[in-house]
């Protein structure tokens, strides 16, 4: 973007780029003269019908600023993983980076340690809803960087559980008629999978996922929920990357029970991309599962618009705590992720598009509203209370985890490790022994950070 004078060659390199991103460059003015903030977000497929572009431009027409700042929206139509290829290369280059993106906090550290993004220290401080508790600390927390610096403001998030099947687990006697369930352990859940197994027919007792074609959601949503667990982390305090512990071992212990005892679905339904999609969309709303480690955003597929509407999902199912191994403080335990709003370094609008970003955070203007469209937790602890927002079956239970939610490492390398950890749960579940899978661990991550940052405890 901006003001530069480039050569020919320069500038068809420059347009090979964008037409690859999907993206359009833009300039800080436009020719009526006025400043313009450049939006960059994932588009899936949707256009204008998406919710996060109907957000921006419902945020725009009631800026109070709409009538002195062009908006000008540059999606980009891309896989998840694609975006954060494409977002990169547009990052990187004054020509072509917008004033305003989206970024994943699982990715924020990467493009931290680029220098794509804009420190926001100086902006925070003197945002009143950021420093007088209007924000989750916890939310705070995941776009804060190594350094100790903000660099995003997060605008939705979401927490992991463990959802049942009422009928199910009162069938199998794990729980009696009316009665919630509240797992203290994973002996608890191991013994739920057991009467599952030996008092109903034709369920699965127990779904996570499990492997690599799973990506992320088997890293964070599977290994690091139970090793998070057992008060271990991925690394030590002092950065190390742990490749071997007895909590590691444990945590994989807990997945070679679930397969090894038949608890979980066959290596043919869990081993593929479509995973998460069958055991939400078909076992779960169908009565073949009894228990699954998920997200909140499940019932997104349960609602009228959803793709597998259960019309009495709110009383059908229900949503526990996943608790620590055994029962240790804090007693449960619960990952959470999210999205945030950055703005790059090769900005020349910083100052107006955070204006603007405190603007589409305000509740009373479009931000209540687009985070129930969402289908995702909110970031700001003045909208939970709201009974709009409360409403919504399994929220309120799902926004109180965020309370003792833990969050990946803010850490370049986190993303390349979390491979490496895939195969490492697949190679379990699969059959391979916990000292080989660990061992193949341990040099895959020391390949990827230097012998002189891991440690075993």
């Amino acid at each position: 973007m901006k003001k530069l004078l480039v050569i020919l060659t320069l500038a068809l390199i420059s347009c090979s780029m964008l037409f690859a991103s999907g993206a359009s460059e833009s300039s800080s003015k436009s020719d009526n003269g006025k400043p313009t903030i450049t939006y960059t977000f994932r588009d899936d497929g949707r256009g204008s019908d998406q919710i996060l572009w109907k957000w921006i431009e419902e945020g725009y027409n009631s800026w109070d600023k709409k009538d002195q700042v062009n908006l000008d929206m540059a999606p980009i139509t891309a896989s998840e993983g694609d975006y954060f290829t494409k977002i990169a290369l547009q990052l990187s280059d004054p020509a072509t980076s917008p004033d305003l993106v989206c970024e994943d906090t699982f990715q924020l550290p990467n493009d931290v340690s680029a220098g794509y993004l804009t420190n926001l220290d100086s902006y925070v401080s003197s945002y009143a809803d950021w420093t007088d508790g209007k924000y989750y600390a916890s939310m705070q927390k995941a776009v804060t960087g190594a350094d100790g610096s903000v660099y995003g403001i997060p605008y939705c998030t979401d927490t992991r559980g463990l959802w049942y099947n009422r009928a199910i687990l009162t069938e199998a006697g794990v729980i009696k008629q009316g009665e919630d369930w509240a797992p203290t352990s994973w002996d608890d859940i191991l013994d739920a999978c057991a009467k599952i197994q030996a008092n109903t027919t034709d369920v699965i007792p127990f779904w996570c996922n499990s492997g690599v074609a799973t990506g992320e959601a088997t890293s964070m949503q599977t290994y690091e929920m139970l090793l998070y667990g057992t008060g271990e982390r991925l690394l030590t305090d002092d950065g190390k990357w742990i490749i071997d512990s007895d909590s590691m071992r444990a945590s994989l212990k807990f997945l070679q029970d679930i397969y090894n005892n038949g608890y979980g679905p066959s290596l043919d339904l869990v081993l593929n991309g479509q995973a998460s999609n069958t055991s939400a969309r078909k076992y779960f709303p169908e009565d073949k599962l009894g228990i699954t480690l998920d997200g909140i955003w499940i019932t997104g597929n349960w609602k009228s618009t959803g793709p597998s509407p259960v019309a009495d999902y709110a009383t059908k199912f229900g949503l526990a705590a996943m608790p620590t191994s055994k029962g240790q403080t804090p007693g449960t335990v619960t990952l959470a992720g999210g999205w945030a709003f950055s703005i790059p370094e090769n900005s020349d609008a910083k100052e107006l598009t955070f204006e603007f970003i405190q603007h589409l955070m305000d509740p009373e203007a479009s931000y209540l509203s687009s985070i129930i469209e969402q289908g995702n937790i909110c970031t700001r602890t003045d909208v939970g209370p709201i009974e709009e927002y409360a409403k919504q079956p399994f929220f309120e239970q799902a926004t109180e985890f965020l309370k003792t939610a833990d969050f990946r490492p803010q850490n370049d390398k986190y993303s390349t490790v979390s491979t490496a950890i895939q195969y490492m749960v697949e190679s379990v579940v699969t059959g391979t022994s916990i000292d080989n899978a660990i061992s193949q661990y341990g040099k895959d991550v020391i390949r990827t950070v230097g012998k002189e940052n891991v440690v075993t405890l």
